[in-house]
């Protein structure tokens, strides 16, 4: 009815900090508390790598005149120039793969979708290096698979196809969120003006995920030139600079020149960084709020040929990893293929399961208390009222995205084995292993706690300051059940990343804190292959059981704390 009066609802604003002591304790205390720990856990430590790297003292970092010398040196060029061109390279092979993927998951009609999505995660549950252990045991000099290539595989093309299987699902997972935006209505409207399904393709879905498609590389790219794993497993004598890194702090005391190297290699992190941001602004605005979920048609031709390139990808990922596997309970190879556990045994790995069962720790610690921090952490600042400590610790928040594990690796070392810091007695502990895991994880755990609190409207907060219930009561009981999703993929996504990563943790172990996924780099830089093979195996298993585990769990709980949404039959 025109002449009916509309009444534009009230706008509530994020909870004011009221008077009583208990919420200002909980918001003001939680805020700087939070802005401490990143302080001491991101910061200081990037600007000690900094510090590290251009100090004018001869046993730092040498300054300007160091850095100069480095960077105009031949070998520096050398390695530059092998980590572009295999970069570029692994980027050019796993985009388009990862793409015609995601297009088949997310725009076709094919079989068993759940099948080949679980498959292409393999690569996130192990750490880096069993990609280029598996290749050794096809491809090596005493490969099963030997005959079949003219050179070994060590060197340039081992890095790029160890690198290739180790980033395809982080750029599968950008590529099937810029597949996931679209609006039917374009679609309908394209059939009807009697567009062909290609022109389709390159009038509607290639312009909305283009800019994913630059997303994807720019990842790939910085995920290459920052990784070490690969290639000190398979690289031979093809260096690049984060192998040179490693080699510079770890094995020949050179800190300044490994701090030198971690700045080059901070560039590409902050530039894919900046990028993404840039991005993400740009096609902010894509869809409106009207779009209409698009689901393909059936078409036998297309299908059929999406699910054959999606087959042949899982064959090769299983592949690879069955390989690993196997190998891992191969008695002595080539020679004594019968199967056994010795190499279980970890009998030549010094303190022998210990490794293990301090990655589980490691694991279970930053899954549990790196949950609780990051999402209390994002809910004070998303659901309080805004100020400029908010945005501070909003920025810190992200810094880690941009920052690799190698260099921020490099960072605690710098920061925290100082003689005069009073958190030195911290190195070489797995407590600060803990610290540097949330860390370095932080920035995606963040991300996921923020869209979940945004899909909360501010009434639940409005509500319960009418009430005058006290906020933290608030949050355990009404906002946790809640986002109880998207705490358990916070959980599951630390624990996994805690049990694989390597990067950082490499220099700041001890011999009683060893990981596994170190003790895997160790045991293959001593020739003992098979032992790395069983230990990556233990990791992978672990890794996709607890996920496995956490669905489960999941799935329970939700059906108790989400039974709110549930619609009542018969309203």
């Amino acid at each position: 009815m025109q002449g009916t009066m509309s009444i534009k609802p009230a706008v509530l604003q994020p909870r004011q900090v009221p008077g009583d002591l208990p919420d200002q304790v909980f918001i003001r205390g939680g805020q700087w508390l939070l802005l401490l720990l990143l302080v001491l856990a991101v910061l200081l430590p990037l600007l000690a790598m900094l510090w590290r790297a251009f100090s004018g003292d001869a046993s730092q970092g040498g300054g300007l005149q160091a850095a100069l010398r480095l960077f105009t040196s031949g070998h520096f060029h050398w390695l530059l120039g092998n980590s572009l061109t295999a970069s570029l390279t692994v980027a050019a092979i796993v985009v388009p793969l990862a793409y015609a993927f995601a297009y088949a998951l997310q725009r076709t009609c094919i079989v068993a979708k759940p099948l080949w999505r679980g498959i292409s995660l393999l690569p996130l549950l192990a750490p880096s290096m069993l990609p280029g252990i598996a290749l050794i045991y096809l491809f090596g000099n005493q490969g099963l698979l030997r005959g079949l290539v003219t050179d070994n595989i060590y060197g340039f093309w081992g890095i790029v196809l160890g690198q290739a299987i180790y980033t395809f699902p982080h750029a599968l997972m950008v590529l099937m969120s810029a597949l996931a935006l679209s609006d039917a209505r374009l679609f309908d409207a394209a059939a009807s003006m009697g567009a062909s399904p290609s022109r389709a393709f390159r009038s509607i879905t290639w312009p909305g995920s283009r800019q994913g498609v630059f997303a994807a590389f720019c990842l790939v790219f910085t995920l290459c030139i920052t990784d070490f794993g690969v290639p000190v497993t398979v690289g031979g004598d093809y260096q690049v600079l984060a192998l040179e890194a490693y080699k510079a702090v770890v094995g020949q005391q050179q800190f300044g020149r490994g701090a030198l190297i971690g700045v080059v290699l901070l560039l590409p992190a902050l530039l894919s960084f900046a990028v993404d941001a840039w991005l993400r602004r740009s096609q902010r605005d894509t869809l409106s709020g009207r779009a209409q979920v698009y689901h393909p048609s059936p078409s036998r031709g297309r299908d059929a040929a999406f699910l054959s390139v999606t087959a042949l990808i899982c064959c090769a990922l299983v592949g690879v990893f069955g390989m690993a596997v196997y190998a891992s309970l191969v008695q002595f190879w080539p020679y004594d293929l019968s199967l056994s556990l010795e190499n279980y045994a970890f009998s030549e790995l010094p303190g022998g399961w210990l490794a293990y069962r301090n990655s589980l720790l490691l694991a279970l610690c930053s899954a549990l208390f790196g949950s609780l921090l990051i999402f209390t952490g994002t809910y004070l600042i998303e659901k309080t009222r805004q100020s400029p400590l908010t945005r501070i610790l909003r920025l810190l928040s992200f810094v880690p995205m941009a920052v690799p594990g190698l260099v921020l690796g490099l960072g605690y070392v710098f920061f925290f084995n100082v003689p005069g810091n009073p958190l030195n007695s911290l190195y070489g502990s797995l407590a600060l292993l803990v610290v540097c895991t949330v860390a370095h994880f932080l920035t995606t755990a963040h991300m996921t706690a923020s869209s979940a609190l945004r899909q909360l409207d501010d009434e639940f907060e409005a509500a319960a300051l009418a009430l005058k219930v006290p906020l933290a009561r608030h949050f355990l009981r009404v906002t946790l059940p809640m986002c109880l999703p998207a705490l358990l993929d916070i959980i599951r996504y630390l624990f996994v990343s805690a049990m694989t990563t390597v990067s950082a943790a490499i220099f700041l172990y001890s011999p009683d804190s060893v990981l596994a996924a170190v003790a895997v780099l160790n045991m293959d830089d001593a020739g003992n292959v098979g032992g790395a093979a069983a230990m990556s195996t233990l990791i992978l298993l672990t890794s996709a059981g607890v996920s496995l585990l956490l669905a489960a769990l999941s799935r329970r709980l939700l059906r108790r704390s989400q039974a709110w949404r549930q619609q009542v039959p018969g309203l």
